[in-house]
């Protein structure tokens, strides 16, 4: 069960900053998401379906690779020109977990 306590707590460990009505509009989507995992789970056979890992057959199909456009890549100074904390050519960012 969710409540808006664990809720919290999650917000507060990922550095959110949530209004009563949007706990609220969370509560109820969990709400719902947990109603169609319980509809799931009471499918006859569900135990016999292997899970989906990947959304389509990898060994059916075939990805591009990746190609380095020249035209695209960014300096350093371009990449650290939108941060205040910087630390030996690195952005510095604030520790989000325990």
């Amino acid at each position: 069960m969710i409540d808006k306590k664990k809720l919290e707590s999650y917000a507060e460990k990922l550095m959110f900053r949530m209004s009563d009505s949007e706990y609220e509009t969370l509560l109820k989507e969990f709400d719902i998401i947990l109603k169609q995992m319980k509809l799931i789970e009471d499918l006859e056979g569900i135990e016999k379906v292997n899970p989906m890992t990947f959304p389509f057959i990898t060994y059916e199909q075939s990805l591009r690779e990746d190609e380095v456009n020249e035209d695209e890549v960014l300096t350093l100074d371009e990449v650290l020109a939108n941060t205040k904390h910087v630390v030996k050519d690195q952005v510095k960012v604030p520790k989000v977990v325990e």
